[in-house]
């Protein structure tokens, strides 16, 4: 089927940032002329989220207009409704509820509330820093500089951007302490990850591995004061800034009570439907979804690039649910791709290093410049690169063409 919709009908968009965003501009690149009411939690229009841990923090920090994204000019109005937090949905009545205790009714959903940083029973939050929002970044610039020791906990991505950006900004000490054997061991392996910790010590970073935190307490807030974060042997590390990089937890409680998998996220479909449910689809961070172009299993992919990817393709399955497009009966497939600029080195990765059982280096050596292919069995699963920018290009159409269900 196809045209226009008859009747006053509404899609809600429930997340205000980059993956609600692109699910509004393919909602309507696609035919979808009536209502979109989009609420976000935030009090900030659609933002770039990278760059506040990269470069900009690095250089000062950020305010909303250094990482406001460019709104679509429509001709049929989007209303956006920002700090407004959705805490309960309806799925069978079609509605979601909001803090106000307002509900809004709904023809079609879209779930892109996103994540919140996880947080450690390490006592008081407010003695440590958080970065996931602009906000957040704002406050984690203002008391980097000159002189400040910093402790990071945590020692995936956002940890080590975090390290690299406090060591450019003149910090007499940094600390990074990590559960893992190597930093960013998940996605990168353990060989690269070795690597990365090497560069980062050379630059004067501390890292240590395998070691988790027993207390963090401070003499006043994470504004002032000194704090203490004590390690599980007996270490104790003093810090002007306290910095919780521990990852991740999606967005989902206002889903609950729907009998929805919300283990991590919630699963979709092959097609990003919630739990399969017509009418609703899930997108970005929170959405954990069957990628064809890997395997069967429902994973989350916490990737820039996929808010777009999950967006275009969930707005058609959308509109195919409401009759405006043809059903599209393919599951959804998508190499990721994903880059963390840290100041030692640019890495950029291509696929799912992460599933990879063994890695190999096959440009270049990983002290200088480096080309990692990444294996599962026989099968190419990812790629990363240490440098070699002009080559990326290339290893991207070698990992696409080996990923399943993807034509060479």
């Amino acid at each position: 089927m196809s045209g226009t919709p008859v009747g006053a009908r509404r899609i809600v968009v429930v997340g205000a940032g980059l993956a609600g965003l692109r699910t509004v501009d393919a909602l309507r690149r696609k035919g979808w002329t009536e209502d979109i009411v989009v609420l976000g939690d935030e009090r900030h229009a659609p933002y770039t989220r990278p760059p506040l841990s990269k470069k900009l923090l690095a250089e000062g920090g950020a305010d909303h207009a250094s990482v406001a994204l460019r709104m679509r000019e429509d001709p049929h109005p989007t209303t956006w409704r920002y700090a407004e937090e959705v805490v309960g949905a309806d799925l069978d009545a079609a509605t979601v509820t909001l803090a106000s205790g307002d509900e809004l009714a709904y023809d079609g959903l879209v779930a892109a509330s996103g994540v919140r940083p996880r947080r450690l029973p390490l006592g008081d939050p407010d003695a440590r820093l958080v970065l996931r929002t602009v906000d957040d970044a704002a406050a984690l610039a203002a008391h980097l500089g000159p002189g400040v020791r910093v402790v990071v906990i945590g020692g995936g991505f956002i940890g080590c951007e975090v390290a690299a950006a406090a060591r450019a900004r003149g910090a007499a000490s940094v600390d990074v302490v990590t559960l893992d054997t190597q930093p960013m061991l998940t996605p990168l392996g353990a060989v690269v990850g070795a690597e990365l910790r090497r560069r980062h010590e050379v630059a004067g970073t501390t890292v240590r591995c395998g070691r988790t935190v027993s207390e963090v307490t401070r003499d006043g807030d994470a504004s002032s004061g000194v704090c203490r974060v004590v390690l599980d042997d007996g270490t104790v590390l003093e810090a002007d800034v306290v910095v919780e990089a521990v990852g991740s937890v999606p967005a989902t409680v206002w889903l609950e009570g729907n009998g929805l998998d919300l283990a991590d996220g919630v699963v979709c479909d092959a097609a990003l439907r919630l739990g399969g449910r017509r009418g609703t689809v899930g997108v970005g961070d929170v959405a954990r979804f069957p990628n064809a172009s890997v395997d069967a299993v429902a994973r989350r992919v916490e990737h820039w690039q996929i808010a777009g990817d999950t967006a275009g393709r969930a707005a058609t399955t959308l509109l195919g649910d409401l009759g405006v497009l043809p059903e599209d009966p393919a599951p959804f497939a998508v190499v990721p791709s994903f880059w963390s600029d840290q100041g030692v080195v640019s890495v950029r990765g291509i696929g799912m290093p992460s599933l990879g059982e063994e890695s190999e280096v096959v440009e270049g050596t990983l002290d200088a410049e480096a080309a990692v292919l990444y294996r599962r069995g026989d099968d190419l699963v990812g790629a990363v690169l240490l440098g070699l920018p002009r080559r990326l290009g290339y290893y991207t159409q070698l990992v696409t063409a080996a990923s399943v269900g993807t034509p060479a």
